[in-house]
């Protein structure tokens, strides 16, 4: 008798597709049954009248709160004070400068995460040896004709943003050494990093922001002057590398000792073998560790107003205690929640994407 093979026929339609999808996800038992249909009444309740106060019944646009009558979200709070809540206490003839320093970054960023640009080696030069000072002098001022604007005139988003860059740049490079440093057989080194590591870390950073502020000009001469905002992007760095240390620390002790015998045997050194074999190894290893620190620190910036400086948060706040606003405080913190989400869950996303690109998982066979 003769067979012939039958084409295969398509999966059931339940099982592919948003069906499929649900089934598996929301209705696959009794329990996540009852669950999501429970949940799901819970989130039609309370998820349709808010979609309706924050867009069907909102106002947008207008030049004070007399603009709000519909009963809805006043967003006309957010977007008369949009500029402030950008860039601050900074003058509005100098909100190119702040600008052009963000998108010089941007673009350099945005150079960097694609995969097929070239030149990445230069642009990565370029962004951490030259950009700095390009920025410095482009904010700040001083040089090529451009006014000074101190910085208790900075705020807003662009000085969260200034914080929180800083603060990473800074202190990922000090965590890295004081991690080297914690596991080095040298007892000196050792103790020192160990010390270092569980001082700064038992330490509240809002204490941090405070002593940088009040004491560390105490440690200094009279005739250096340590700005406000650099006392706190000193703390806020010597914080956070604390953190990354024990981050980078994790990563280099799940590194097989075979991978640090193998570098003896080739004859590298200490540092060679660092640098070219275990810490590229270590710091796949790290990414979720590393993004999980960063975006705690972006969150923590918004501590700086302890010390007198005025973030995004700090510039809300205040803008809600003004007379001709009184009232729409829920508007202002919607906004800020808004705004700190959409930058924590992009560098989340970006980690989960790198984090596939590199590969990090692990063959167990």
């Amino acid at each position: 008798m003769k067979y012939e093979l039958q084409p295969t026929l398509p999966p059931p339609a339940n099982t592919t597709g948003v069906l499929g999808w649900m089934k598996r996800n929301l209705f696959n038992g009794p329990i996540n049954s009852a669950a999501t249909i429970v949940l799901g009444y819970f989130l039609l309740m309370t998820l349709g009248p808010a979609l309706k106060w924050m867009f069907i019944d909102a106002d947008w646009f207008g030049d004070s709160k007399a603009a709000c009558t519909s009963g809805g979200a006043c967003w006309v709070f957010i977007t008369h004070r949009f500029d402030q809540f950008m860039y601050g206490f900074y003058p509005e003839e100098g909100y190119w400068r702040i600008n052009a320093a963000f998108i010089i970054f941007a673009a350099c960023i945005a150079w960097l995460v694609i995969e097929k640009t070239p030149y990445k080696g230069y642009v990565a030069a370029f962004t951490l040896l030259i950009y700095p000072f390009i920025a410095f002098f482009l904010i700040y001022g001083g040089s090529f004709g451009l006014e000074v604007i101190e910085t208790h005139k900075w705020g807003g988003l662009s000085l969260t943003l200034v914080l929180a860059v800083i603060g990473i740049v800074a202190a990922m490079p000090l965590g890295i050494v004081l991690a080297l440093g914690r596991r080095s057989n040298m007892p000196i080194i050792r103790s020192f990093s160990v010390i270092y590591i569980e001082f700064w870390r038992g330490v509240p950073l809002i204490t941090v922001l405070f002593m940088a502020s009040v004491m560390l000009p105490l440690f200094v001469t009279e005739e250096i002057t340590l700005d406000k905002l650099v006392r706190a992007l000193i703390g806020i760095t010597l914080f956070q590398s604390a953190y990354i240390a024990e981050v980078v620390r994790g990563g280099l002790q799940a590194i097989p000792k075979g991978q640090y015998e193998a570098a003896d045997a080739l004859g590298l050194g200490y540092w060679k073998s660092m640098i070219f074999i275990i810490l590229p190894q270590a710091l796949k290893l790290m990414i979720p560790g590393i993004v999980n620190t960063f975006i705690a620190l972006f969150k923590d910036t918004s501590l700086v107003l302890i010390i007198g400086l005025f973030d995004l948060l700090a510039i809300v706040q205040s803008a809600n205690s003004d007379p001709e606003w009184l009232g729409f405080a829920t508007e202002g913190y919607i906004f800020v929640g808004f705004v700190f989400w959409i930058f924590c869950f992009g560098m989340s996303r970006y980690s989960m994407g790198l984090e596939r690109r590199l590969q990090t998982g692990h063959n167990t066979r």
